[in-house]
């Protein structure tokens, strides 16, 4: 069994409003400290182990479905997990 976390983030080139939001509200509360805010998805999926390759597997999972290639990047991490 693999664990594989997802993280989704808008492109740099693309504005991102809920982040400015954000950071409004966090200088608001005094945090002037904080530059910037991106806000992007962060998801867990638990992959049992099979034939076929499971970093092709996600690259695929995540251009078809958990992102939009056209304005979001995203990254993957995977580690073997122990099955629940």
């Amino acid at each position: 069994m693999y664990k594989v976390k997802v993280y989704v983030t808008l492109r740099e080139s693309v504005l991102d409003p809920q982040g400015t939001a954000v950071k409004g509200a966090l200088h608001s509360l005094s945090y002037t400290e904080v530059k910037d805010v991106r806000i992007g998805k962060f998801m867990e999926l638990m992959i049992e182990k099979s034939d076929r390759d499971l970093d092709e597997m996600v690259r695929e999972m995540c251009e078809k479905l958990l992102s939009n290639p056209v304005i979001e990047d995203y990254r993957y991490e995977i580690e073997e997990a122990v099955a629940r």
